[in-house]
């Protein structure tokens, strides 16, 4: 064998070992970064609408450890919590910061799991959270005005739905306002509206009227995810400005 040919094989050598080096690297990189590297984790997950929902954590879990991403529809969680209406499945998972986040995707939009911690290990949903469909966004609770009675309807006929309010906030920081919210149409053929009475903290009272159609936002009243109000034995009636 020549000095050449033996100069050539050396140089072969260490030109391939050379190359070779960055994909060990870029491999030891992959392994070290797993794409189940997000930065919240998942507490609850809830299919449905703001009045009528399931939880769905054990079934989003068997998707996760199945794949990647997926569609939403109604078969997707083997159910319609709402029928007629179009629905959502809500994510609430906890940030590094300890800060509670929802994520709500509607029927047709595809979840991708990337930005969730340990998504295809199922290491999650397994924390007790008792939130609700609102639980991750109830910064209404810091509000000033308490509520003291809500009434719905018209100014001739109107029923009291303190109670079903407080349900409806314990669920959710937002809804919609129609007769399917509170289960009664105490006017029909009239257009109703909701009022919501409450008193400040120097005792000053001040009423909230919402249309049929409005979009009812709890951020305003104090105590709302927590529904501790509603007690302030009020009897003024259809009243108010």
């Amino acid at each position: 064998m020549t000095e050449r040919t033996v100069s050539r094989r050396r140089w072969t050598f260490a030109a391939l070992t050379a190359a070779a080096a960055p994909l060990a690297a870029w491999s030891t990189l992959s392994q070290a970064q797993p794409r189940d590297s997000g930065a919240y984790t998942i507490l609850q997950a809830r299919y449905g609408t703001a009045a009528r929902n399931v939880d769905v954590t054990d079934r989003l879990r068997e998707l996760a450890g199945s794949d990647q991403r997926f569609r939403i529809s109604n078969d997707t969680f083997g159910g319609d919590p709402a029928p007629g209406r179009t629905k959502a499945l809500r994510i609430i998972a906890r940030g590094p910061n300890g800060e509670n986040r929802s994520f709500d995707y509607r029927e047709g939009d595809t979840v991708d799991g990337q930005q969730f911690a340990g998504w295809r290990d199922g290491r999650w949903g397994q924390s007790g959270y008792r939130g609700g469909w609102g639980g991750a966004g109830n910064r209404g609770d810091s509000g000033e005005l308490r509520i003291v009675q809500a009434l719905y309807g018209t100014p001739r006929r109107n029923v009291d739905v303190t109670q079903r309010l407080r349900d409806l906030a314990r669920s959710d920081s937002r809804f919609r306002l129609e007769n399917e919210t509170f289960g009664v149409d105490p006017d029909e053929g009239r257009v109703k509206t909701l009022r919501i009475y409450t008193r400040g903290a120097g005792g000053q009272e001040r009423m909230f009227e919402y249309r049929e159609g409005s979009v009812v936002d709890g951020s305003r009243f104090a105590g709302w995810g927590r529904g501790d109000w509603g007690d302030g034995n009020r009897r003024g009636g259809w009243t108010g400005r």
